[in-house]
């Protein structure tokens, strides 16, 4: 699974390498580094978080879909893409308060946010540390738990090293053409490492959250499932009362790295979320 896992990365990040030829966007100083962000579309703010190993480009086709009926902010994370690394681990508080900052920088006090994979950590802990500044969070690929990953990524966490990723044609090549590439390959890997259990956190949560995951993503089902019931999911509709604001959307025959390449699919769970839009039940006049 795990070669599998990296393969995968590797096919979605393959466009990185000619990202610093089509910049369009700008730089913003952020506690201490040069973070990259684009802007496109207009409407109310969303800020989009990329994955690990990942930039504003390999997010594919959903920022320019979003962009449609949202002012979106696509931000590079530490030391991804443009934005230059700091003598700093990568930790999703870390990351969280570099999102917060941003936002102070461009003078957005409070935005929706969509964050896949470490994105998604990313969203959630700016919703737990800053949660005055999310308006509505879309989750998709996520834990809050270093239990709700699947057995196979977690038996492998322990066996990734810095030499291991670089026998990667793709991994290599960036190594060779990027300084500091290495380094954020170690950084990368002790984030998996991470201390992670954010379950009283996150039942405290007062935005609306969407969960997304594949049926065969990286978290397990069950690990969704108990996600979106500590925000006040999983109760029965159609009796008298209204539907929690949280919401829960599974991808069929979808893997991890598949929930971003379903352009369609995402956007179809994520534009009625951010509208507030449901779907009506047959007793509702």
């Amino acid at each position: 699974m795990h070669r599998t896992l990296i393969t995968s990365v590797v096919l979605l990040v393959a466009g990185a390498a000619t990202a610093e030829s089509q910049d369009t966007g700008k730089r913003v100083a952020v506690n201490g580094m040069q973070m990259y962000y684009e802007v496109s579309g207009q409407g109310e703010p969303l800020i989009v978080l990329h994955g690990a190993y990942m930039d504003i480009p390999t997010m594919g086709g959903i920022i320019p879909k979003l962009a449609e009926t949202h002012r979106v902010y696509a931000l590079e994370l530490q030391g991804h893409g443009r934005t230059t690394d700091i003598d700093r681990p990568i930790t999703y508080p870390n990351l969280a308060d570099d999102v917060a900052a941003f936002m102070d920088a461009v003078g957005l006090e409070k935005a929706d946010i969509f964050g896949y994979s470490m994105g998604g950590q990313t969203g959630l802990q700016l919703a737990i540390r800053h949660p005055a500044r999310v308006n509505k969070l879309v989750a998709a690929s996520v834990s809050y738990d270093l239990r709700g990953w699947q057995p196979e990524f977690t038996a492998f966490i322990p066996q990734m090293t810095v030499e291991g990723m670089l026998q990667m044609p793709f991994f290599k090549e960036q190594a060779d053409r990027k300084p500091g590439f290495r380094n954020l390959i170690a950084k990368l890997i002790q984030l998996e490492k991470e201390p992670m259990a954010w379950e009283a956190e996150v039942r405290q949560l007062k935005m609306p959250v969407l969960v997304v995951a594949g049926d065969a993503d990286v978290s397990t089902l069950e690990h969704n499932v108990a996600l979106f019931k500590l925000l006040g999911g999983g109760v029965m509709g159609d009796m008298g009362k209204p539907l929690p604001a949280s919401r829960l959307a599974i991808m069929p025959a979808t893997s991890h790295t598949a929930v971003i390449t379903q352009v369609d699919m995402l956007h179809g769970f994520i534009e009625p979320f951010l509208k507030g839009e449901t779907a009506k039940g047959m007793f509702e006049e």
